[in-house]
């Protein structure tokens, strides 16, 4: 329906609007086609923002003795997320590109948004293993009959390792990915916007985790019943919450395949502008869209 901006009106009606150019109608489209997906990056930056919160609180329940004289800090765990980047990055680079680059022929090894659709993948493995970690541990506690908020439950930290290395490699995709995405897709005289979508996605993330923290504690927590995510972790039931976030990362994982799927890059798209331009006025019904296809 944009490109009907960039018709010219009939001279013999009264219309003063000014058709866009071809380049402001494509650089719109693209513009829609990247705030989709910047919508659909927003749950993921909600998990993300786990490491620093929830994991973080769910680590200082459990067992932090390195051996008889050493016990560390429960937050530290997130050096293990920068860790498995590190180690990750340089054999996404020198393995896996090459790898998928002889299977597609895409110089890139797969496509941007592929990239994307992995991390979001495995952010949802990340988070199971959270849920069944955090089962375990109130099944501890109730073996133990543990209650009390300082009360340690006889378990070690280390169980929560896998979740915080997975993070850290779904970080490899997500991150990079989604930071080159809105570079690349920025229409040429916007490439500031890339940086801003980027940004603004993290920064919009963790503030929905916070309301989605605050909204769960005062409905579940109504009443006389137990808050899932109350001030007594030994005493609530974070798997729940884990299991909410669980299901709807995998539900937003669809509709991220879903307007991936319709989704035309811009360097995929260029070779039309030239005879766009010129057959638009001729053709209304052409549709030679860029960003999503709709």
């Amino acid at each position: 329906f944009l490109d009907k901006a960039a018709i010219k009106e009939d001279p013999t009606t009264d219309s003063k609007r000014v058709p866009m150019t071809v380049n402001q109608v494509e650089g719109a489209k693209l513009i829609v086609g990247m705030l989709l997906i910047w919508l659909v990056t927003l749950i993921p930056s909600t998990i993300w923002a786990q490491i620093n919160t929830l994991f973080v609180k769910q680590g200082t329940t459990l067992d932090r003795n390195l051996g008889s004289d050493l016990k560390i800090p429960a937050a530290s765990l997130g050096s293990f997320v920068t860790l498995s980047m590190l180690l990750s990055v340089p054999m996404y680079d020198r393995f896996f590109v090459p790898f998928m680059r002889q299977k597609t022929g895409h110089p890139r090894g797969i496509t941007l948004l592929q990239r994307l659709g992995i991390g979001f993948s495995i952010q949802i493995i990340a988070i199971a293993i959270a849920y069944a970690v955090e089962v375990r541990r109130m099944h501890v506690i109730k073996q133990n009959q543990i209650s009390g908020p300082k009360d340690i439950v006889p378990m070690s930290i280390f169980w929560l390792l896998p979740q915080y290395v997975l993070i850290g490699i779904a970080d490899v995709f997500n991150a990079i990915g989604l930071l080159e995405f809105f570079y690349d897709q920025s229409p040429e005289d916007m490439q500031s916007l890339g940086t801003t979508f980027f940004t603004s996605g993290i920064g919009v993330g963790n503030f929905l985790n916070s309301f989605l923290v605050t909204i769960t504690d005062k409905i579940t927590g109504r009443g006389d019943r137990k808050s899932w995510i109350a001030d007594n972790l030994n005493d609530s039931h974070l798997d729940y919450y884990y299991g909410f976030l669980l299901i709807m990362s995998s539900v937003n994982l669809l509709v991220f395949l879903w307007v991936s799927s319709r989704y035309i890059y811009k360097k995929e798209s260029t070779r039309v502008k030239e005879a766009l331009c010129v057959q638009m006025e001729e053709n209304p019904t052409l549709d030679a869209s860029l960003g999503l296809q709709v």
